[in-house]
């Protein structure tokens, strides 16, 4: 448990894939570390800077089960941005995404709204849990950072680290790239690009896919026409990066996400442009995407 101090958040409501994260634990992938960080690298940064923060300090990732935090201690300055979330404060409705003052006692909330999988939460100062191997981003899987390594769940307590000077107004945040257009995806080709006819790279780059409910941190899938890889679904396996497009066995394409294993064994088609990750983490089961 992390003992409470005069700056801090408590969660009253936590739903399914709320967690602390932050830029992302770099340098041990080698040793089979899953970096983690955020879905949306725009929308956290987004509402990080919009605080005064280092666009890396730990935030809090929310999913469409929502959540809800009470002020205790001392007032904070809050900022949230990412999908068109429902946000109140003890209420009363806030902009999608905003600068906010919260006063002790105050109560914020955020429900899934038309659309977006994930928001962001950020505190300024940022969220001073404990640093693991570098990092506060939760990887729940090996139950490395965050609180315990686990999801946010009701009673922790968020502290907050001492913040710099912040813009003393409250506002809405106009940041007009998260209003993406991801018709299409872009994607960068390879490695193992020449596993798939170009009959077959045509299919794929020239149909729409749609997101099963078989979605997480870790890969997205996708159901639509076939992909068949020429040379076998299977490789030696090898380094994986964060967007991978793997087509394995079953001819679906799948996408590698933040928290994804260090190697795969799957032929990769191409990787999603980082640009457009946070798009791509932005659909929800049953949406399209090309």
């Amino acid at each position: 448990m992390i003992a409470p101090k005069s700056r801090c958040l408590r969660v009253k409501q936590a739903g399914p894939g709320a967690t602390l994260q932050d830029a992302g634990r770099f340098g041990y992938l080698r040793y089979g570390v899953t970096p983690a960080g955020p879905m949306d690298f725009a929308a956290f940064r987004t509402a990080n800077l919009a605080l005064g923060n280092d666009a890396g300090a730990a935030a809090v990732e929310i999913a469409t089960g929502g959540f809800e935090v009470v002020c205790e201690g001392a007032p904070l300055w809050l900022a949230f941005a990412g999908g068109a979330f429902l946000w109140q404060r003890d209420g009363a409705g806030l902009p999608p995404a905003a600068r906010i003052h919260l006063k002790t006692g105050e109560r914020l909330a955020a429900r899934a709204g038309t659309f977006g999988a994930f928001a962001y939460l950020a505190a300024a100062g940022g969220f001073d849990t404990p640093s693991v191997m570098g990092s506060r981003a939760t990887h729940t899987r090996s139950g490395l950072g965050g609180i315990e390594g686990r999801m946010l769940k009701e009673g922790d307590l968020l502290p907050v680290a001492q913040a710099q000077a912040v813009p003393d107004f409250e506002a809405a945040i106009a940041a007009p790239w998260l209003a993406r257009d991801c018709d299409p995806i872009r994607v960068v080709p390879g490695p193992q690009e020449d596993y798939f006819s170009p009959a077959a790279r045509a299919r794929f780059f020239g149909s729409e896919y749609r997101l099963t409910p078989a979605a997480d941190r870790m890969a997205y899938r996708f159901q639509g026409p076939e992909i068949e890889a020429s040379q076998g679904h299977d490789i030696v396996s090898d380094g994986v990066a964060l967007g991978a497009i793997q087509i394995p066995g079953d001819r679906q394409p799948l996408v590698l996400m933040a928290d994804r294993q260090p190697t795969g064994g799957y032929p990769k088609l191409g990787h999603v442009a980082k640009a457009d990750i946070g798009c791509l983490a932005q659909l929800r089961p049953t949406e399209t995407c090309r």
